[in-house]
């Protein structure tokens, strides 16, 4: 463990602007904690990352203060100091087909939108005419770019430029393990907590519609079903909802899944 928080010199994820209550919109230090953090002793710093950061990101006053169960979703989540490594929780159903060399890098935002009848998972439906996924509902984001810093920063990115989503409308929590779609992406999710005021505009070129599904349909077991296909020589599965109004499956599917087994794994 030592080693480890020895590499790791800050805990920035790339959206850095100071929130009304003085922290950072992405790592949440304050502007001195910023400035002095090279010369914090490296238990200073660790203490920081493991419990003040985490504190701060459970307040009350904050978005995530407004979720039920956060401290849980907190735990269940990959901490967004340490970007998640490995090529993704699926490369063994997809190793035969993928074309050769590195897939290219992605990042999505989960965004759970807390409403009085219950938190909201934010999703969105591509329009036809694009290049990869087109007309498919998934999460707002895209390709990392080199000069996003994190996938945070990147899914952020793109949220802003699909839905319109400001990073003060969002609070970052942390990492899903990395995902590989057909298309040679590996998709690294963050799931974020969006404010319940925030008022999507969507990118036409980009997005058809941008709509909400109730985290508990979601989450219910009963409501996903795995599909078998007979694709490129094998069988293989698909994760698909049963939610009546979209059509819910594929990588998107298969990461609501993995969200919910992290959660049934941390209850």
């Amino acid at each position: 463990m030592d080693a480890v928080r020895g590499a790791v010199t800050s805990p920035c994820i790339g959206m850095c602007s100071l929130d009304t209550r003085g922290y950072c919109h992405g790592c949440l230090r304050t502007g001195d904690e910023i400035a002095g953090w090279l010369r914090m002793e490296a238990a200073m710093r660790a203490d920081m990352i493991d419990n003040a950061l985490p504190a701060r990101r459970l307040a009350p006053d904050s978005l995530a203060g407004l979720l039920p169960d956060a401290a849980q979703l907190l735990r269940a989540l990959d901490p967004l100091v340490t970007v998640p490594t490995g090529r993704g929780w699926n490369h063994a159903e997809l190793a035969d087909i993928l074309p050769p060399g590195t897939p290219a890098e992605a990042a999505v935002l989960v965004g759970l939108v807390p409403r009085p009848q219950g938190v909201q998972i934010l999703l969105t439906r591509r329009t036809e005419h694009l290049r990869h996924h087109g007309g498919q509902v998934g999460f707002p984001g895209g390709r990392i770019e080199p000069r996003d810093r994190t996938p945070a920063m990147a899914a952020m990115r793109e949220s802003n430029e699909e839905i319109a989503l400001q990073r003060e409308q969002a609070q970052m929590l942390g990492y899903l393990e990395p995902f590989l779609t057909i298309t040679s992406f590996r998709v690294t999710p963050v799931v974020a907590v969006v404010d319940p005021a925030f008022v999507p505009v969507a990118d036409p070129s980009e997005v058809a519609d941008v709509f909400e599904v109730p985290l508990a349909f979601l989450m219910d077991p009963a409501n996903l079903r795995k599909v078998e296909m007979d694709y490129r020589g094998r069988v293989r599965h698909v994760f698909e909802y049963s939610w009546p109004a979209q059509r819910i499956w594929g990588a998107t599917a298969a990461i609501l899944y993995n969200l919910r087994c992290r959660l049934e794994q941390t209850s």
